[in-house]
């Protein structure tokens, strides 16, 4: 949950995982702490840097839901493809302890929020 809003998500074949956040700078505070910085300088301008960040850290939330192992790092374990936001949806993996995991990550932005969910391969 964020602020007024819910998500949920059921499956009753995949494993699945769900986010939602608000669009904050507040983002570009922490972003060093789940993913590398530099991938971002393409960006053109601080509004979708930070909505791009929303989604990556997003994804990232809704795999950790999924995953669920103690010591996983959302910046050194989780991968996050690069994306265009008119796709509405990458993939990911997760290298952990010698094992890889893949899944499908799809979003949607409304009224300043991300809603973001994974789908196991």
């Amino acid at each position: 949950h964020s602020n007024n809003f819910t998500a949920i998500i059921i499956s009753s074949s995949k494993e699945v995982g769900i986010d939602i956040e608000k669009q904050r700078d507040k983002i570009l505070r922490i972003a060093h702490k789940f993913t590398p910085l530099h991938e971002y300088r393409t960006l053109a301008n601080s509004e979708a840097i930070i909505r791009k960040l929303t989604l990556v850290w997003g994804a990232k939330e809704s795999l950790y839901k999924i995953y669920a192992q103690p010591g996983l790092s959302f910046l050194k374990h989780i991968d996050v493809k690069d994306f265009s936001f008119e796709t509405e949806k990458t993939t990911a993996q997760i290298n952990y302890e010698g094992r890889k995991t893949y899944y499908d990550i799809s979003f949607l932005e409304f009224e300043g929020f991300t809603c973001v969910y994974a789908l196991a391969q």
